[in-house]
């Protein structure tokens, strides 16, 4: 278990990281909490919802247009994998403001229509191949 705890928080550092490397806030994809409390989701198009008290295994859920679409999604990385499901499943949009965090997931991850990048998921790739 501490093996498995300690793989998902370092997911969730990689990808908490190439957010930020990119130039976009994390918080546009993550919003963590750690009350009780009941939050209001209905104002979030597109959202992952981390909620823990850092003593056991964070809860984490799927927003899509202020609804819990999915919950005990594991971890933030598992979240990310499903999320990127449901927007082809559904035929979503990427959030203007995480656009090349999901081109990063589409075109490298996931190397679908990976010939066409924007500058800096080219130099990201440059970076990662050499």
């Amino acid at each position: 278990m501490y093996c498995f705890r300690m793989t998902g928080s370092r997911r969730d550092a990689v990808i908490r990281s190439l957010i930020v490397y990119l130039g976009e806030v994390a918080d546009n994809l993550f919003k963590d909490s750690k009350d009780d409390n009941q939050e209001d989701f209905s104002n979030d198009v597109m959202r992952i919802l981390v909620h823990g008290n850092g003593d056991e295994e964070p809860d984490v859920s799927i927003v899509l247009e202020g609804n819990k679409v999915l919950t005990k999604c594991e971890n933030t990385a598992k979240a990310c994998a499903l999320l990127m499901g449901l927007i082809y499943a559904l035929n979503l949009q990427y959030p203007s403001s995480l656009k090349y965090t999901f081109e990063v997931f589409q075109k490298l991850i996931l190397d679908l229509d990976g010939l066409k990048l924007s500058h800096k998921v080219r130099s990201l790739k440059t970076k990662l191949h050499t």
